[in-house]
């Protein structure tokens, strides 16, 4: 198995620039005729699995739409990570960890580790009690050759009351975790594995310059970003830049090939990423 980031690159290149997210809201339950519980959201993420195996680059499955329903909404995430690792389609367990030492080593464990039911190929990472109290989770990741997408500038207006405060030589705190994560992909051939989040919706984005990883831009759609802001925020990286769409797409739903249509919609309407 390569390096995450060298897969995902291969991936997006076959596949189209593209992360749809697996978003079971009780809304969307509803919307698709289906019951707001276990059996409802079994059968929301089987038909979700079966359009976008094999067509999407990668996939997010909302980690807290799963444990809402216990363990056996857990037992139905361990499923669709299965499903859709075998197929050969990458999966981001949105699940936006973020401790200290023995804790979030075992969060570690549970989204990196090779044992684990719940193995994904990626995990979201919240760095702000510290980037360095993420280095359980990174270290994991460059063991087993995973990748880990760490929150810096998110979608949500309340973000920047943290992340646009500045430290003392001037920097916003969504810069230093740009830059922390650059710090992690130097020297990578192709694409590092250490990802950053950069919200779709925001006035400007960090430096992204350095960084050489992945760029998961969330907020795409029912947030209000756009196309163009994505092409705006991304500046000369547009090809690392994933944009993630969701409930955009799951609109279409329930029938399969429905769902299949959107993705492919919205892979044609972010071509110019891999111009």
């Amino acid at each position: 198995m390569t390096g995450f980031g060298e897969r995902l690159h291969a991936a997006l290149a076959e596949r189209g620039p593209l992360c749809v997210g697996i978003d079971p809201h009780p809304e969307l339950l509803g919307a698709w005729g289906l019951t707001v519980d276990a059996a409802g959201l079994a059968t929301f993420t089987e038909y979700c699995v079966e359009a976008f195996a094999g067509e999407v680059a990668l996939v997010k499955p909302q980690v807290a739409f799963f444990e809402a329903f216990g363990s056996a909404g857990i037992a139905v995430l361990e499923r669709a990570v299965a499903a859709l690792r075998e197929s050969g389609t990458l999966v981001l367990a949105d699940a936006k960890r973020g401790d200290i030492g023995s804790t979030m080593a075992a969060y570690a464990r549970t989204w990196l580790s090779d044992d684990s039911p719940l193995c994904s190929d990626s995990v979201t990472v919240s760095p702000y009690l510290g980037f360095g109290a993420l280095e359980p989770a990174l270290q994991l990741a460059q063991e087993t050759e995973r990748g880990v997408f760490v929150l810096a500038a998110t979608s949500n207006p309340e973000g920047a009351q943290v992340q646009q405060a500045t430290v003392a030589d001037g920097r916003t705190l969504a810069q230093v975790m740009v830059d922390e994560a650059a710090v992690r992909n130097a020297g990578a051939a192709v694409l590092g594995s250490v990802g950053v989040v950069v919200g779709a919706t925001l006035a400007a984005a960090p430096d992204l310059s350095a960084l050489h990883g992945p760029i998961l831009m969330p907020g795409v759609g029912a947030q209000g970003g756009t196309a163009d802001d994505v092409r705006r925020l991304a500046g000369d990286h547009l090809d690392a830049v994933v944009p993630n769409v969701s409930r955009e797409v799951l609109r279409a739903g329930p029938a399969v090939p429905a769902l299949r249509d959107a993705v492919a919609r919205a892979v044609d309407g972010f071509a110019f990423l891999r111009a």
